[in-house]
Parts: structure tokens; sequence; C-alpha cells
């Protein structure tokens, strides 16, 4: 074999399991259809990540976060409320403080440029991984014993195992033949970061609008993220309005809590939907991240849930190993299915339930969720339930999740 285990795609999600197999003691080569050059463009990408503190350990425990930690904003608390342009506030919430955990901040929110590049520079500085740049993968093929890919360039490449980190229209889950269930929302995510007057606390804000939910999302430097979800044929009118225009919509939605605001870099549109591939495995072929299912941003755990994937994949991959199995066979996948199937059906369900229920203005609906969240804000021990949850604390934790090693 050229190498133990390709990895298609220079996403975070395979950046992330590249660094970890290696610490596993396995080769990787990594195809990525991507300059270095693009990655690393400040501009390539403008999300935000509300980073569990799970996800924040795997970080640790892979070699990344001492670069990630200066650019890092702790979340201290989450203020979750029903909204209306213009108008204030429900005054029913869901308030999250760290202070109510023993184990710190909820999480950190990073910006997809510093997290990007850390993974980048790791995955450089590691002599076990191969990032092949600007390659894209034209056909797969399986065998009993391994299984290769031709890349568009002509070359070919021999492994043990495939790992499909390639996003929501994954090549590789296509070329293996494992289907999608797709779920369109018909909306659009509008993403920026806004400067403000005010310092935000460290304090997350999440209204539910009538089109979709509005996140705001604290950074450094007196910024905040914005994750704002419109229907698609709205969201490509504000889009196409200029600067001022686009914080003229965006204001009675953001309110004045913080002072005026302003533009703090570039705007970004990204289609929201819920995918999920049929089966995160199929013969030497395993799926993390967005190709096994991407799901909508509402909760924020679009890259938390792929990060439980490859801490899960490493550890059963490198434990495999180290029992001398054949990392490839279906019976070492199936432990990782088995480990990352009902937490990945669970967070679909949630997710597209939440979006479903609170992406509209039914007065019934408005009223029955504003009294289910003044219940759980009483429930001192509900809510500390929540708040583990969304740090990442709960369930069967691989390791990398724990911050050690496998």
């Amino acid at each position: 074999m050229d190498t133990d285990i390709i990895i298609v795609g220079g996403s975070l999600n395979g950046t992330a399991l590249a660094l970890a197999l290696a610490q596993g003691g396995f080769s990787v080569t990594m195809i990525d259809a991507l300059p270095k050059a693009t990655r690393k463009n400040k501009t390539f990408d403008g999300r935000s990540y509300a980073l569990a503190l799970a996800s924040k350990r795997l970080l640790e425990a892979v070699g990344v976060w001492e670069a990630v930690a200066p650019n890092a904003q702790p979340m201290l608390e989450i203020k979750v409320t029903d909204g209306r342009a213009g108008e204030a506030p429900s005054p029913f919430m869901m308030h999250f403080d760290h202070a109510e955990i023993e184990e710190g901040p909820m999480g950190f929110m990073v910006e997809d440029r510093n997290l990007r590049r850390a993974f980048l520079d790791a995955v450089q500085a590691e002599p076990k991984i191969t990032h092949l740049a600007k390659e894209t993968v034209v056909s797969q093929d399986v065998s009993d014993t391994g299984v290769s890919v031709t890349l568009a360039s002509g070359k070919e490449l021999s492994a043990t195992l495939l790992v499909g980190a390639d996003g929501r229209r994954s090549g590789t889950a296509e070329r293996a033949g494992i289907r999608r269930n797709i779920r369109e929302y018909g909306q659009t995510a509008l993403v920026c970061a806004i400067k403000h007057e005010k310092p935000h606390g460290g304090v997350a804000h999440q209204y539910f609008m009538p089109a979709g939910p509005l996140a705001i999302l604290p950074l450094t430097q007196d910024r905040s993220s914005i994750v704002w979800s419109e229907t698609t044929a709205r969201a490509a009118e504000i889009n196409a309005l200029d600067d001022s225009g686009y914080l003229d919509v965006l204001r009675p939605r953001f309110g004045n809590f913080l002072g005026e605001i302003s533009l703090a870099g570039d705007r970004y549109t990204y289609p929201l939907n819920l995918t999920t591939a049929q089966s995160f495995i199929t013969d030497r072929v395993a799926l993390v991240g967005d190709a096994a299912q991407g799901v909508h941003p509402i909760a924020g755990q679009g890259l938390n849930a792929g990060l439980r994937d490859v801490a899960a994949l490493a550890e059963v991959l490198t434990l495999a190993r180290r029992r001398g199995q054949d990392i490839g066979m279906q019976t070492v996948l199936e432990e990782y299915q088995r480990w990352r199937r009902f937490d990945r059906t669970t967070l679909g369900f949630a997710t597209d339930t939440f979006n479903r229920l609170f992406s509209n203005d039914n007065t019934l609906l408005r009223m029955g969720r504003d009294l289910g969240m003044g219940i759980i804000n009483a429930m001192p021990k509900l809510r500390r339930s929540f708040i583990r949850e969304a740090a990442g604390l709960t369930g069967d934790l691989p390791k990398l999740l724990q911050g050690k090693r496998v």
C-alpha cells in the first residue's frame, strides 16, 4: 500500500482526522481539491464555530489548541428567546450560564480562518501526513485487501481504508454507492461579523425569528458573528443590497443592546438543508463530518458532531490495529457506525424539529414554545443537563474528547 489511510477532503474534519490518525501511528494521505493558499486565505470562509468544551479538548489532544487559543472567545452564557424585527425579545427565555457546571466555559467561538490555518500548519508539520492539494478523485476501487483511487492528474494511490470528509455532496459516498436522504429547508444563512460599541461579555444570543433563527455569537475584540436565516428568496434580496442597506435590514433584528453596529469583514451566504448518508460505512470506506450528515446550524453543533466522528473513528481504528485487525474490515467499521449512529440520528431529528417548530410566526406555536422555554429555565437540573449537552460532556465520549490520546 502507498499509505495506510486515504482521506478525501481538506476540510476541518479531514485535517483533524489526519492528525488524530497520525498520532495513532498511521500513515495518512489527504487529498484536497483546493490549493493550500486558498484554504489559508482569510476571506475563504466567513463562518465562525461554537466549539463545545469537548471539541476544545480534542484540539488540545491533537496539538492545535495552542495556536487557536489567542483568537478564541469563551462562551460564558447563552440566551435563547423568541423575537421579531423591531420588537423587544420575548420575556420567556432559556438562560444558560457556564457557572452552573464545574468544567469551565461551555465552549469557545473560533473563526474559521484561524481554526483552518492552525490545522493546516499542524498537518504540514506532521511527517506521517502527505497533503496532496489541487487534486481530485475521479474513481475509486475496492478489493478484499485494500482500496485504490485514481486522481484527475492520473496518479493512483492504494490504501487499506478510504475516508470521505468531502462534505454534503460527498463524491466518496456517491462512488461507493451510498445514497443520501436530503431535506431542503428553503432557507439561506446570511453570515458576517459585526463590530459593536459595547462589550458582549461572552454572551451568545439566539432569537427565533419568523423566517428562521438569528444567532449573535461573541467573538474577540468587541465583535460578534451573525448567522441569520431567511427564506432563500429574501436572503438573495438582502445579500444584493450594499453594506448600508444590509445593515438597515439587520438592525431591527439585532436590536440596540450592544450599541451601534457596523460590518467587520465580508458577507457570505450558505444554503441550509439536512442531508444524511443512509450508511456511514461500506466496504473499506467510512464517512465523517458533513459527508456523513450535514445539519441545520440552529444548535451550532455541525462541526462538533464532525469532530465526534473524528474522535470515534480514530479510536476504533487505532485500537483495531493494536489488536492486529485489518482496519478496513466490515466488523471494525461497524463498530464506528454503531458508536456514531444514535448520536447522529438524534442530532438530525432535533435540529430538524427545532427548525420547523421555531421558524414560523404561528401564535399558538409561539405561545407553546415560550411556555416551554420558561419551564426549562425554571428547572435548575434540567437546565444543567442542557448545558452539559451543549458542552459535549454527555454520552460515551471517545478519549480525544476527554483530552486524552488514544
